[in-house]
């Protein structure tokens, strides 16, 4: 492409992640969440138990709380870089459509509404394969999209 040359449809289209990019990140993530929830709300106080003989009920609720505020990681990660550590594996982020950040508050309604409705979440990754720059439902609702870094 020579400059001032616009791109072509389907180097447009080489710029967003598609469906098994996405996908392939999101196991990674899923996988690291589950063993960090695992190992900060089981691990800590059965540790604590091996020694003492039993954990504290501070130290069981407080192991919990921190487990169940581990999915703040999507919402970070997306406020941050854009890239959860699936992202930075897969080479992809969370942006606007114009390239730009996604910011605070946007990328916390994409973490809360991806989470609390995971099934319609993923069957709205359908339409990847549809939306020329490889959109699921949730970026075309939320404005962002996914792109190749």
């Amino acid at each position: 492409m020579t400059a001032g040359e616009e791109p072509s449809a389907h180097e447009r289209h080489e710029q967003y992640s598609g469906l098994v990019t996405r996908l392939s990140a999101l196991s990674v993530d899923a996988v690291l969440l589950l063993i960090a929830s695992v190992a900060v709300g089981f691990g800590v106080p059965a540790l604590w138990a091996s020694v003492e003989g039993s954990a504290p009920g501070w130290l069981k609720d407080s192991a919990e709380i921190v487990a169940a505020l581990l999915p703040l990681y999507f919402w970070l990660s997306w406020c941050v870089t854009g890239q959860t550590l699936g992202g930075v594996l897969f080479g992809i982020a969370v942006l606007r459509p114009d390239g730009s950040r996604v910011g605070a508050p946007r990328a916390a309604l994409r973490a809360f509404f991806g989470l609390l409705f995971a099934p319609i979440w993923l069957a709205g990754m359908v339409t990847t394969v549809l939306d020329p720059r490889r959109r699921a439902a949730h970026d075309i609702v939320m404005g962002t999209a996914v792109r190749r870094l």
